[in-house]
């Protein structure tokens, strides 16, 4: 009877789908010593890249069932149906096909105490009403500090570059890029934002640390720390930290949002949302997805540009002097549009190195999967993972060198084409975002920083040198050297 109703399934799958219907290859044995002998893979073994990409191997598919640490006692479902190419990963971005409630993490759901005792918006599903409030609220603050973006970042990431001079030049020889990345960043979104310079409140100079404190406990059963293995496994990976360690850290931040942000909340009382409960959201926002996303975001793009070399920095330096030039030696976001290579290189970095390497979601009904070869039947409520790494890189869709770093990929209409598959924003680069979907409201804003951190850097400079190693979040910058912009730089404003 079993195996009538399996010829039953696939039949009407085959309805659905003019490729070959199979069944999803691997198993989820659930019992303890499974579940643990796959986190230590995925941790110590192998690797995130490597767990994924040995499995594929060893499939024969890039669909597959699996355990997905942390596993126990963090989770108590640890089974999965990993989506690990261009096309099968196109169902997570579908509110239509997926549940996105409790999924930002994964199999974990990170204690609400860390957020004030709220569901942040990221881990709503668009069906609930306040996710709707709440990507409204953050559009509006966007559109109502558009003309602040350009002229703050300036202000701030030149502050950054004499610094990074003054200490490629000292006696150390060398700047830490991720330090001082962090410090300008939390500054700029905050200033840009909210008008108020963290820096220059009772935050001080706390305010990187305590936010990069705060985001510890909530991701940290997703990273290995490089503590020895027994303690990371007891004390990040079997049981969440206790909320109580980070919540001085917080009320800090909770304390600099309340005062900085008082229009925004205006505007969300309007909305219908609770004063004191949308200061939660703003601080997450700010502080997990803007900070947290460019702590990881802004090594990757420089560090890429580093490792490129001189003939890159040649061609960008002239592409962003040229267009500054003609804006009469200001950065506007006219002259930003026509740098189509920079566009490209913080695209092809989203692309290698995305922000946030997963996505979930729950299967909202049966339904058929297409990867380039095969359909598979998923059951309703099926979790549903995607490593964006595996699905970015997709050679049947970027070809050969899909793993390699092309600063013109996406140059030209061919190039354009292509935009599609980047979906660093849980959306493709071609869509945009709504109070109706998951895609991130500031996909805009992201790539536009990306952009002004290259234009920025090299209206100061023609090339540079840097070691590019791995830390907890991605990349490690360390600039090593700096050659100052000769002829025909465009001059410096802020």
């Amino acid at each position: 009877m079993v195996e009538k109703k399996v010829d039953e399934d696939n039949a009407a799958a085959s309805i659905i789908s003019s490729l070959p219907v199979k069944e999803i290859p691997g198993t989820c044995n659930h019992s303890l010593a499974s579940r643990i002998k796959t986190r230590l893979d995925f941790y110590y073994k192998q690797r995130e890249e490597e767990f994924f990409r040995s499995r594929i191997a060893a499939h024969g598919s890039t669909v597959f069932r699996v355990n997905m640490p942390p596993g126990p006692f963090m989770a108590a479902n640890s089974r999965v149906v990993a989506l690990l190419d261009a096309k099968s990963f196109r169902v997570l971005l579908d509110v239509s096909k997926v549940e996105k409630k409790n999924v930002l993490t994964g199999t974990y759901v990170p204690p609400v105490a860390l957020t004030g005792g709220h569901r942040m918006c990221a881990y709503l599903d668009p069906s609930e009403p306040h996710h709707a409030r709440v990507k409204q609220l953050v559009f509006n603050l966007v559109a109502a500090r558009k003309d602040f973006f350009i002229p703050v970042f300036r202000s701030n990431f030149g502050a950054l570059f004499e610094a990074m001079d003054a200490q490629v030049a000292s006696a150390s020889g060398k700047s830490d890029f991720n330090k001082l990345s962090d410090a300008a960043v939390f500054d700029y979104f905050c200033e840009a934002c909210f008008g108020v310079r963290p820096s220059a409140t009772a935050l001080g100079s706390t305010g990187p640390t305590r936010a990069t404190k705060w985001l510890l406990p909530q991701i940290a059963p997703l990273l290995t720390l490089g503590l020895p293995t027994l303690l990371e496994e007891l004390f990040l990976h079997t049981f969440p930290l206790p909320s109580c360690l980070f919540s001085s850290n917080y009320k800090a931040l909770y304390r600099y949002f309340e005062s900085a942000a008082s229009s925004t909340l205006d505007d969300a009382e309007k909305l219908g949302l609770d004063r004191k409960e949308a200061c939660h959201h703003i601080l997450f926002v700010a502080i997990f997805n803007a900070f947290g996303g460019f702590k990881a975001a802004l090594p990757g793009i420089f560090g890429l540009v580093a490792k490129a070399g001189p003939s890159l920095h040649s061609q960008l330096a002239d592409e962003i002097r040229s267009a500054v030039a003609a804006e009469g030696g200001e950065v506007t976001l006219a002259a930003v549009g026509r740098m189509e290579l920079t566009h490209s290189v913080v695209y092809e970095a989203l692309r290698l190195d995305p922000p946030v390497k997963y996505q979930y979601g729950k299967a909202k009904a049966d339904l058929i999967i297409e990867n380039h070869v095969a359909a598979y039947q998923v059951k309703k409520g099926e979790m549903l993972l995607g490593y964006q790494p595996c699905a970015t890189r997709d050679p049947k869709v970027f070809g050969p060198n899909a793993d390699e770093f092309v600063a013109d990929r996406f140059v030209g209409s061919a190039g354009r084409k292509l935009l599609q598959y980047v979906v660093w924003s849980n959306g493709p680069e071609t869509e945009d975002p709504t109070v109706g979907n998951k895609q991130c409201a500031g996909k805009d804003l992201v790539v536009l920083v990306g952009r002004l951190l290259l234009v920025e850097f090299f209206l100061r400079y023609d090339t540079f040198t840097a070691g590019v190693g791995t830390v907890l979040l991605g990349k490690q910058v360390d600039v090593t050297s700096l050659s100052k912009a000769t002829g025909g730089a465009a001059t410096v404003q802020s």
